[in-house]
């Protein structure tokens, strides 16, 4: 079976060397790079481009956030999973508009963290339960009289997003709210079409910054 590759962006010596091990233990890892900082990935990456980018956000020199919204442009493709000890809304939000794909705390446990690198591979969202609880309260607040009628979701539709946003698959979203497959594969589609997006993260993303 052909490893995931995984690159990290981590100032901190020892605890790079601790995701490195961690990730290399997998039977479906690979650690292709360690990067001190957002420069030296930036220099490294056109030439080796991993599967999955971790990456902190208080860096020396360029940020974490700066780095993600370089990288999106250059690279679209790529999935970049913020590890931080930060859990500030802003940062939040301006990482995950920048093009990050979830966003975790250091805090979690390194089985969480391995299938949540797992989880970015394949599309998802995964979020630490305080970042997400952040993220689905973001949805309680009165909309911005800026937000377009005809992009404002249903309550379903809010629930769908919200379930997204935290990195459930369909299945399991079909099961949280009792409906099916189906029926989660056309909420999606009218959520895609009023949003005019064309994924999962940028759904997500469009949608907090129209709340905002």
């Amino acid at each position: 079976m052909k490893p995931l590759v995984i690159s990290l962006v981590e100032d901190n010596s020892a605890l790079a060397h601790e995701l490195r091990e961690l990730f290399n233990s997998q039977d479906d890892m690979l650690v292709l790079d360690v990067f001190p900082s957002a420069e030296a990935a930036l220099q490294s990456l056109p030439s080796r481009t991993p599967e999955v980018l971790v990456v902190d956000l208080r860096l020396p020199g360029m940020g974490g956030v700066e780095l993600i919204l370089l990288l999106k442009q250059r690279f679209p493709k790529l999935h970049m999973l913020v590890l931080t000890m930060y859990e500030e809304s802003d940062l939040i939000f301006e990482a995950l508009r920048a093009g990050a794909s979830g966003y975790l705390l250091k805090r979690l446990q390194p089985e969480e963290l391995c299938d949540a690198v797992r989880q970015t591979h394949r599309g998802g969202a995964p979020m630490s339960p305080s970042i997400a609880l952040k993220v689905v309260e973001s949805f309680r607040t009165p909309p911005s009289r800026t937000l377009a009628a005809e992009s404002r979701l249903s309550p379903r539709e809010e629930e769908i997003l919200s379930l997204l946003a935290e990195g459930c698959l369909y299945k399991e979203i079909s099961a949280s709210l009792g409906i099916s497959i189906d029926t989660v594969r056309t909420h999606l589609r009218r959520i895609y079409e009023k949003l005019h997006v064309h994924s999962r993260t940028q759904a997500v993303m469009k949608y907090f910054k129209q709340r905002q």
